[in-house]
């Protein structure tokens, strides 16, 4: 499912049933694998709901950079960076940047390796 501005850079891979939400924007760097069962998203509603209505849709745009791995049923909440070649492992919730040259894993993510050369 594609919402809103979303743009994919080149040679990239989407699996099935993945949620690209660009309403607040989503930009994805070229050779990215994105895993089934992904949910990134450029947008919440919590005020809204807590509000009933009276406030407004958060909205901040997410950026993953080129040479992502990102394993399945991934959700990456709004407003993250993740830089160029990181790996985040399956059933991560990535609730901040991740910079470049790293593997990440969680429930919340964590860095556990920085600035590899395995590839």
């Amino acid at each position: 499912m594609v919402l809103g501005d979303v743009s994919v850079g080149k040679n990239c891979w989407i699996g099935p049933n993945v949620i690209l939400d660009g309403s607040g924007n989503l930009k994805i760097g070229d050779f990215v694998s994105i895993s089934a069962g992904v949910q990134i998203y450029s947008h919440d509603s919590i005020g809204w709901a807590l509000s009933g209505g009276k406030d407004e849709y958060e909205y901040a745009p997410t950026i993953i950079g080129s040479n992502v791995y990102i394993g399945p049923n991934v959700i990456i909440q709004k407003g993250v960076t993740i830089g160029n070649k990181v790996i985040i492992g399956a059933n991560s919730f990535v609730n901040r940047n991740i910079s470049d040259n790293s593997k990440a894993y969680g429930t919340p993510i964590k860095i556990v390796s920085q600035n590899f050369n395995e590839y």
